[in-house]
């Protein structure tokens, strides 16, 4: 089984012109580079989550937008 992450768009751009891209560093593993947008990036596995495990952020959605309360009035 391969390490490296399948990576099919630029996190940037968005572009599929991706290539493998030999890190100077030999601790960066999975990096690619975009040619579209002359930018580099790694991808890292992080680890699996506990199942009914909360996470310690709230979801985008969640949060009210600014200038308006969880009602969804505006503030006065």
């Amino acid at each position: 089984m391969s390490r490296a992450a399948a990576v099919f768009a630029c996190p940037y751009c968005g572009d599929d012109n991706l290539f493998p891209h030999e890190a100077e560093d030999p601790k960066v593993r999975a990096a690619w580079e975009c040619r579209s947008c002359m930018r580099a990036f790694a991808v890292s596995f992080l680890g699996q989550l506990r199942r009914g495990a909360a996470s310690p952020h709230p979801s985008p959605d969640s949060r009210s937008p600014e200038g308006r309360s969880a009602e969804g009035g505006a503030q006065a």
